[in-house]
């Protein structure tokens, strides 16, 4: 058996109203269920977001730190993108 506590929270108006609205529709029974639907998007988002970061970025991080010859530097970027930059100029005239 689930167990609820009870909050109380504040909203701008916009963000009140919308949950009316939802709740007006139809598509949930209550603001209770909106924000329980919320809250259970703002897990999944959170969790995709930690795989993300677990899986590809740690791994790059962990290349890189192994060859920094890798990494170029902020002026090398920044040149790269000029003349890219210059290029797509060029082609567009």
């Amino acid at each position: 058996m689930t167990t609820t506590q009870k909050r109380t929270f504040s909203l701008p108006a916009s963000q009140a109203k919308y949950i009316d609205k939802l709740v007006k529709s139809g598509g949930y029974a209550s603001g209770s269920e909106v924000v329980r639907a919320g809250l259970r998007a703002l897990k999944e988002r959170d969790a995709a977001m930690e795989q993300w970061l677990r899986d590809e970025v740690v791994p790059v991080l962990d290349e890189l730190d192994a060859d920094p010859t890798q990494v170029i530097t902020d002026e090398q970027l920044a040149e790269t993108l000029r003349a890219e930059h210059n290029r797509h100029l060029r082609k567009s005239a």
